[in-house]
């Protein structure tokens, strides 16, 4: 990465900080940025915590996807930051108003870490604790302000109001008045005239009086819960946005951080939970407001058919809401029950109401035979869809292949369900339908032999838009592989394929097809050379001129996100 000459100034400007206080009130407000991120980059959190405190703009982002080379935010400068929002509220050269965190990953590692995203998350509480503390009593003093200013308005609004019924009872009266003391020589056609006339204004009048206690009524019921979080937002100087990640430890600060009214208001992006009960995360999707969260991503609660039905109400609620992930949530209709069919149409209803979903994962929920229930209820067709360790039945597979979803797919996820004879013609004709739309599929740990293989080669090499290619845990011998690669060098936007290691390389005694849990504990033959098979492969990629293929065999360390 070429750093620009600002960069390389700026970084010599914060490498000192005794300095700061020299050079911080002169400093141009467009250099603030490149300042803060000189101080990131070169861990320099006294330095942060000074610009934050200071920051003239009314948006700060930190985070988002790193460039090229670029690392990611220490954290103790994150830290640093944090403290300097809540200094900054009483400071009056801060002119923040909106502090944007998501994306943000700590130096241990992504939100989903114990000691990454937890503590970051942990850390942003604190911080919303801290400032309502902070500032308490002025708050409370102006609350106590408006309030008393807004019943005043009410007061006079309602004497207003008064006012005008009351001109109208009158001019009702008048009205009437004139027309009894008409000439009696009038005739009968002018009479009936009048006396229509009266009526209509009778029922004019009593039509607005309806119509307006009406539309109070309308607008007090609907946008109760909408008053409720505009007041809330009276004291809020700052919105944080962030990506959250709850756990049974982190989850009393996170409900009490959000539950809180102060100038620091938490909004989320994405939220992750793991381990925790449906009540708990019941009271988490109330907290949270209404706008803003895209995704929810809930790994290792125990909710049953039950507990998902009651859940997506709720999720509902959300109108921005486009991601939807279920891992390990004990899920499982392989057991037949009486109540089956009515908690599948439940969570068919309760998945219809989602109308912005575009990325549905689940994962190990044991649903084989009712992917057409779940998914044919969604009336706009997903872009992402994760299904791995499913139990995919035959069924499954021929409906997917012809669903609606199919001609949108970017990504698609189909590890560890059991590919054969049978369920291949559905996998030829789905890849055919998302042909021109995917861009990352993953096949790993299917079964797939050299012969199966063979006869997806060509609907594989017709996926023109295919970047990356996962077939990992697949039992494949060196020839199989070697076909593999030779295919992927034919397809012109392939950036990326995770390869089984091959049969060969493992130790005597795999049996002739293994499963994927065999071939993933199996130890490798440390007699033979490991990077043989690496050089032979890449010698196909420089033979065909295809360098910009990034082969690997580690599954661990796989990322398609990698692919730009």
């Amino acid at each position: 990465m070429v750093l620009s000459l600002v960069s390389l100034c700026a970084k010599e400007v914060v490498r000192d900080h005794s300095s700061s206080h020299s050079w911080l009130r002169w400093m141009p407000k467009d250099l603030y940025r490149a300042l803060l991120e000189a101080a990131f980059s070169t861990c320099r959190p006294l330095a942060v915590g000074e610009l934050v405190q200071r920051w003239p703009e009314l948006t700060l982002r930190v985070g988002g996807r790193r460039k090229q080379g670029q690392t990611a935010p220490n954290r103790l400068c994150i830290q640093s930051m944090l403290l300097a929002v809540v200094r900054g509220l009483t400071d009056h050269r801060c002119s923040l108003e909106v502090l944007d965190l998501c994306g943000v990953q700590g130096d241990e590692g992504g939100m989903g870490d114990p000691m990454g995203g937890w503590s970051l998350t942990v850390a942003l509480c604190t911080m919303v604790l801290k400032a309502r503390v902070r500032t308490r009593r002025p708050q409370r003093r102006r609350r106590e302000q408006r309030k008393e200013g807004d019943q005043e308005r009410k007061r006079i609004s309602a004497l207003e109001r008064e006012r005008d019924l009351k001109r109208e009872r009158g001019q009702k009266k008048r009205d009437g008045e004139l027309n009894s003391n008409e000439s009696s020589n009038v005739g009968e056609r002018t009479e009936s005239s009048g006396s229509v006339s009266e009526e209509d204004l009778s029922k004019g009048v009593r039509r607005r009086m309806e119509m307006e206690r009406k539309r109070e009524r309308t607008v007090l019921g609907s946008s109760e819960r909408e008053t409720e979080e505009k007041e809330m937002d009276r004291d809020v100087v700052v919105h944080v946005r962030a990506d959250l990640f709850v756990n049974g430890r982190s989850w009393e600060r996170v409900h009490s951080a959000l539950s809180t009214s102060g100038p620091l208001k938490l909004q989320c992006r994405y939220l992750r939970v793991e381990e925790i009960a449906v009540p708990s995360i019941s009271t988490l999707l109330d907290l949270l407001p209404r706008r803003g969260l895209l995704g929810v991503d809930i790994r290792y609660s125990s909710l049953g058919v039950a507990g998902l039905a009651e859940l997506l109400p709720l999720l509902s609620t959300f109108p921005a809401l486009k991601s939807l992930r279920l891992h390990y949530c004990n899920l499982d209709f392989r057991r037949v029950h009486p109540s089956q069919s009515e908690a599948l149409a439940e969570l068919s209803q309760g998945l219809a109401r989602l109308q912005e979903l575009r990325h549905l994962s689940l994962t190990a929920l044991r649903l084989p035979g009712q992917l057409r229930v779940l998914l044919s209820s969604l009336s706009q067709p997903l872009e992402i869809l994760e299904l791995p360790y499913l139990s995919l039945s035959p069924a499954d597979f021929a409906y997917l292949s012809c669903s609606h979803h199919t001609s949108t797919l970017q990504q698609l996820d189909l590890s560890e369900n059991r590919l054969d004879e049978n369920t291949l013609p559905s996998i030829r004709r789905l890849l055919s339908q998302a042909s021109g739309s995917l861009q990352h599929l993953s096949l790993s740990g299917c079964g797939l032999t050299d012969g199966l293989v063979g006869l997806l080669l060509p609907s594989l090499g017709g996926c023109r838009a295919l970047k990356s290619l996962a077939l990992a845990l697949n039992p494949l011998s060196m020839a199989g592989v070697m076909d593999l690669v030779k295919m992927a060098v034919r397809m012109p936007s392939l950036r990326q394929l995770l390869y089984p290691n091959p049969l060969e390389d493992y130790q005597p005694g795999l049996p002739d097809l293994p499963s994927s849990a065999q071939l993933l504990d199996w130890p490798l033959n440390e007699t033979s050379d490991i990077n043989l098979t690496s050089n032979k492969l890449n010698r196909v990629l420089i033979d065909s001129g295809r360098s910009d293929i990034f082969l690997t065999c580690d599954l661990l360390n796989y990322d398609k996100d990698m692919v730009e």
